[in-house]
């Protein structure tokens, strides 16, 4: 299990290097302010109410979601065998997927599409379609990469050890090489499906640790933008509608990695590490944006495209990971193959979670 510690170990770094990343992008965002089709909002005290109330709710129902299938040690019907989990992991991944579609998607057009960028290049390409493509490759392209990377440094270390091994035998049984040929070949057999066994769970454990990470990403790039679009507003009705929707999507998408970090198996220490950035992204964002409130302008066009463009990426990703590696993988496993009324359940939990994300959209 040796080889799997590069992966663990790498999710302290991962996160520093996304909270790096995404904080670049405040800098830019704060910088410029003058568009005149809709007027800069005034900040009031009414408004800071609603935005301290969001940080304690929304870090709640953060910490809360991504925390409960992490217990799933002490509460044995949150275990990732058991068919409840599979039935709140479809109703996550349905509001994931119903975020990037219904929440951020439009969102990233609005932006990108304003009045207050320039026709060329803004109106003469579809920049929001080609962003949200190409980060859906991207996020395959991450997938395939770190799953290749650590499945080749798992199997050359095992070759080398293999043929240590081999030598060894080979000097201890010199000179008895008939008299136990059947026995070897019998113990070599067993020893081979052995392997081969441990080989695959190996393998499918590294595949679901890359996916918590890549699924993290996708997630705390939208998190801290549209926790800065929170706190930046000076208008309480547009607050009010954001902060239910918010704790409703942090606390699901929250259950969907959470239960995606509790497969992976990481070491106590990285799981707390990426379920607390998980926790804090969309509070520390809120916090931010109400630090540059009395400066910043939406509709300022480096906030445009600065918005518009991580919007599109972050909704890429979150489609991408919804449907291949949350749904697809669940969907299409033999557990859930050969259980009807499971396969209807989680069905009957993928539509309810997107149907319910959806509705929210309404108001937020």
């Amino acid at each position: 299990m040796t080889v799997l510690k590069p992966c663990s170990d790498s999710s302290n770094s991962f996160n520093l290097v996304c909270l790096c990343f995404l904080l670049f992008p405040i800098v830019l965002v704060s910088g410029e302010c003058s568009c005149e089709v809709e007027a800069f909002e005034e900040y009031s005290g009414e408004a800071l109410k609603y935005k301290l109330a969001a940080i304690a709710t929304i870090l709640v129902a953060g910490a809360l979601g991504v925390s409960l299938p992490l217990l799933s040690k002490k509460v044995p019907s949150l275990r990732p065998e058991k068919d409840i989990f599979f039935m709140v992991k479809a109703f996550a991944a349905g509001v994931i997927l119903a975020t990037g579609f219904i929440h951020i998607l439009p969102e990233a057009f609005d932006r990108l599409t304003s009045p207050c960028l320039g026709e060329n290049p803004w109106g003469k390409f579809p920049f929001t379609g080609f962003v949200a493509m190409m980060s859906s490759i991207g996020t395959l392209m991450v997938d395939s990469f770190a799953t290749g990377y650590y499945k080749r440094q798992h199997f050359n270390k095992n070759k080398l050890v293999g043929v240590d091994h081999d030598e060894e035998r080979a000097d201890e049984h010199a000179g008895h090489v008939h008299v136990h040929t059947h026995a070897t070949h019998g113990h070599a057999h067993g020893g081979s499906v052995d392997h081969s066994s441990h080989d695959l769970a190996l393998l499918e454990l590294i595949r679901r640790r890359v996916v918590s990470q890549v699924l993290e990403l996708g997630i705390v790039v939208h998190s801290v933008i549209i926790g800065i679009s929170l706190g930046a507003s000076g208008n309480p009705d547009t607050i009010k509608p954001l902060l239910a929707a918010l704790s409703f999507h942090q606390f699901f998408e929250g259950m969907g990695l959470g239960g995606c970090i509790s497969q992976a198996e990481f070491k106590s220490r990285s799981m707390a590490i990426m379920a607390t950035f998980f926790s804090l992204t969309t509070p520390v964002g809120i916090a931010i944006g109400i630090g540059i409130s009395s400066f910043y302008n939406e509709n300022s066009p480096t906030a445009l495209v600065v918005q518009g463009t991580f919007n599109s990426a972050s909704a890429g990703i979150l489609i991408y990971m919804a449907l291949v590696d949350l749904l697809a993988a669940d969907f299409m496993s033999p557990i859930l193959q050969s259980n009807v009324r499971l396969q209807l359940g989680a069905n009957l939990s993928l539509l309810l979670g997107a149907g319910c994300m959806s509705i929210l959209a309404k108001w937020a």
